[in-house]
């Protein structure tokens, strides 16, 4: 605003409607991005994260590139695995970006058929999170993870060999040299800058990816707290439609009424989210999403743009989305 119109505005009483028209139109202008991973950014700033579910190549991306959600699920547990159809979905949001909080892309984060099992079908299986990495995004979902020693290594296919942090109990990362250039590209930073910040957050506070763990059956709730204690993750959730249907109930529901099991459940990874350091992923509804963050959920599943907006208004949030 220049001080010529500030002075007009003000002479007609209008001040405060036009700083009120200002905030949200100037917002997306004023914003500079400190980091590469949106979500992070949020969670540094005690900021709730909501997501959506998207799929395809391309085309779907640089839709998404505006998408209302400050993170995007990349769901391969249940569509075809298909590393290319990714790496174009990912051009196509830089092609469409940047968001409207001046960050690159959204924050991508893919769930992966790969399973938790044990320890040896994570080794087996590794190679999957590295590919997915090496496409640009932004972090990767286990699915039933049910071993603390499948999630170690879990976290060490999806680290590069320097980084040091929790390598006494990680051992040293598996990601090899040239899965950083086309991620890179992706990222908007140099292949060498790439490899520095291409790392686990927030076991290593400057890295730029988050990965999650879904205890989403009553073997891996049973090791729910050694599960969270696994240094390199940063959220993890009790899957409640899995979760319920271990339990017998074949609805899904994630939304309240859940069964009283995955109630009791949810409340239990809460406590272990906490008390590691994690952050709790829940289902959110516009009229529960206030409670639900009060109560310690600070990523919001559901996929409801709605629910979101509620959200983001209760905790007062500056970010553009």
């Amino acid at each position: 605003m220049t001080f010529n119109l500030f002075s007009r505005l003000l002479s007609c009483g209008l001040l405060l409607m036009a700083s009120q028209r200002l905030t949200a139109e100037d917002a997306d202008v004023a914003y500079q991005p400190q980091r590469v991973n949106k979500c992070i950014e949020l969670l540094e700033q005690e900021q709730p994260i909501y997501y959506d579910d998207i799929y395809g190549g391309f085309d779907e991306g640089k839709e998404a590139a505006q998408t209302w959600a400050d993170y995007i699920i990349y769901n391969m547990e249940h569509q075809p695995l298909d590393f290319a159809l990714l790496r174009e979905f990912m051009r196509g949001l830089v092609e469409g970006g940047p968001t409207p909080s001046g960050h690159r892309t959204p924050t991508v984060i893919v769930s992966l058929p790969m399973l938790g099992l044990d320890e040896e079908a994570v080794k087996v299986n590794g190679w999957m999170v590295q590919q997915a990495l090496a496409q640009g995004v932004h972090g990767v979902h286990l699915a039933r993870a049910r071993d603390p020693e499948a999630v170690k290594r879990f976290v060490q296919a999806a680290r590069y060999p320097h980084h040091h942090q929790g390598r006494d109990v990680l051992d040293e990362g598996l990601r090899g040299w040239g899965s950083q250039k086309f991620a890179a590209s992706i990222w908007g930073i140099t292949p060498e800058e790439y490899l520095k910040r291409a790392d686990v957050w927030p076991l290593n506070p400057d890295g730029e990816i988050m990965l999650g763990a879904k205890l989403e059956d009553q073997e891996a709730l049973a090791n729910c707290e050694a599960t969270v204690a696994v240094p390199g993750l940063a959220f993890a959730e009790h899957g409640p439609r899995d979760l319920g249907l271990s339990f017998g109930y074949l609805e899904g529901r994630a939304d309240p009424p859940v069964p009283p099991e995955v109630d009791a459940a949810g409340k239990r990874v809460l406590r272990a989210c906490k008390k590691n350091g994690l952050y709790f992923l829940d289902n959110v509804l516009p009229d529960n999403v206030a409670s639900k963050i009060d109560a310690g959920v600070m990523i919001g599943a559901g996929r409801r743009e709605d629910s979101a907006e509620a959200g983001r208004k209760h905790t007062q949030r500056i970010m553009p989305w």
